[in-house]
């Protein structure tokens, strides 16, 4: 009787043909003819990965081989930081581009690296605890825009802008998923120059991607092979891999196909679109000298919560109650809520201090810009003229809040607050409607035409005058009948301009 032996099928090699160094040889040669070919400045996504570090080392090592005086064209390194990536892997790329900048300089190399960050109104903080955004959610993927596509876009069109287009060189690679290959071989056949696709969301900029047909293990062998150019240790890239998930990297993002990498080494703490922090955890359980990141793992975990309408307000973020199977649908984090938030945040980075590393000492998880404009959005936009951002700062931090006083915008002192909160009592909704109304007015009292005064105090009282949740629940069930049927609206909808009545 004979047996039948499976033997697995090893995925076909980028090095079969030709073997490693003739390949790598050839590759760098290709890359050195598109280098010269044209004078569009070169845009390389670093992220500090495997496939990101490989293309830029291929790139360094045409570059290197090129004589002094035909190294004019500018190649510019970027690197999105969201300020949300692991502590440990934004440090490790922080020193990787200040490492490569200095030996750049020192190999007379036209290479610029470049850290790129969101704008203060657009970070992960700001939008969560200011806005009261709620945690990212795969319907509700907020935070791939804000944080990582328009930074790295905002350069790539600047570079377009001033030079009428510009090369992306990625590391994006076939093997990578079904979808990404299909993605790459759809762009294959438009090219417009042989090795460069178009990019849909970026017009002028032309996509080079090197190790497009690589393998996950050719990325490794040449990792390993050939020496990092920088000086940057490829042997410590590959420990932080260790015990990483199967994607390894959180690539460039320049559109919104780009799949979620929070499961990965290299993504967000705070990301709540995977269903655990696979990385953080190993990171935390097989070293201890990692036992810091503990903090980081519970508040991403807290923002993880199946239900999170407790959370949040009954109102969408415009007022309006809407439903979805008879139910609200929640709108953003509660006043209670997002200080909480912003305690637990400064409480994690104020225990982080104290009990890391010294290589931690300095942790920032959250930048006074961001409190700031946190405070801002708080006093200015949400009329919470409590101010509590520095109340809760000092409680947390134990030290004086160092932002700046904000006694314009604050019309009553603590004492009559305190005296409207008493008076209030549980009624939370009246006191936010009448703390509105009464910020409202004293912003008006100053002008000498008072437009748009009566309109915002109406927009207010449309906001706060329901009794409470299921007074709301009622009157917005009352509205689906009424406009479903034939029936007359409820006047108090008529007069809040839900039911807009038109003469016949």
């Amino acid at each position: 009787m004979s047996t039948t032996i499976k033997l697995p099928i090893r995925p076909k090699s980028a090095f079969d043909d030709l073997g490693f160094n003739e390949t790598v040889d050839a590759l760098v040669e290709q890359t050195k003819e598109l280098y010269l070919a044209d004078s569009v400045p070169w845009v390389v996504g670093y992220s500090g990965g495997k496939d990101s570090t490989a293309v830029l080392q291929l790139v360094w090592l045409a570059l290197k081989s090129l004589p002094v005086e035909q190294r004019t064209k500018p190649v510019h390194v970027i690197s999105t930081d969201t300020l949300v990536e692991n502590p440990v892997v934004a440090a490790w790329v922080t020193h990787s581009l200040d490492q490569m900048a200095e030996q750049a300089r020192a190999q007379a190399l036209p290479i610029t690296p470049n850290r790129l960050t969101p704008a203060v109104a657009d970070t992960f903080w700001v939008n969560l605890i200011g806005r009261g955004y709620p945690a990212p959610r795969p319907k509700f993927r907020w935070c791939t825009e804000r944080l990582k596509i328009k930074p790295s876009n905002t350069f790539i069109r600047e570079m377009v802008k001033a030079n009428g287009e510009a090369i992306l060189v990625l590391g994006t690679r076939k093997a990578e998923s079904s979808g990404r290959a299909a993605r790459m071989k759809a762009l294959e056949s438009r090219r417009v120059r042989d090795l460069l696709s178009p990019n849909d969301s970026l017009p002028n900029c032309l996509v080079y991607s090197p190790v497009e047909n690589w393998t996950n293990d050719d990325v490794w062998t040449f990792l390993m092979q050939a020496g990092n150019p920088w000086g940057y240790s490829n042997k410590e890239l590959l420990t932080m891999y260790q015990g990483a998930s199967p994607d390894g990297e959180c690539p460039l993002v320049v559109d919104a196909s780009t799949p979620s990498c929070g499961d990965s080494r290299f993504g967000c703490w705070t990301c709540t679109l995977v269903e655990k922090d696979k990385s953080m955890s190993a990171m935390i359980q097989n070293d201890e000298e990692k036992e810091w990141m503990l903090p980081l793992l519970e508040l991403r975990n807290a923002l993880d919560v199946a239900d999170d309408r407790h959370l949040r307000d009954f109102r969408r973020m415009n007022g309006n109650v809407q439903l979805f199977h008879d139910r609200t649908i929640p709108g953003p984090y509660t006043q209670a809520a997002r200080e909480d938030w912003l305690r637990r945040l400064l409480e994690a980075q104020t225990w982080i201090r104290a009990n890391g590393p010294s290589y931690v000492q300095d942790l920032e998880l959250v930048s006074l810009p961001e409190l700031e404009e946190i405070r801002r959005m708080w006093v200015v936009d949400k009329h919470e003229f409590e101010d509590s951002v520095p109340r809760i700062y000092e409680n947390a931090v134990g030290e004086t809040y160092p932002g700046r006083p904000l006694d314009e915008h604050l019309p009553l002192g603590a004492e009559m607050m305190a005296a409207l909160e008493e008076v209030a009592g549980d009624d939370r909704l009246h006191l936010e409607m009448v703390r509105e109304m009464l910020d409202i007015e004293q912003r008006h009292r100053a002008q000498v035409r008072r437009a748009g005064l009566f309109e915002s105090l109406n927009k207010a009282v449309r906001r706060g005058f329901y009794d409470d949740e299921e007074d709301a629940l009622e009157r917005a069930r009352a509205r689906a009948a009424a406009t479903a049927g034939p029936s007359e609206p409820d006047p108090v909808d008529v007069a809040d301009g839900y039911v807009r009545q038109v003469p016949a």
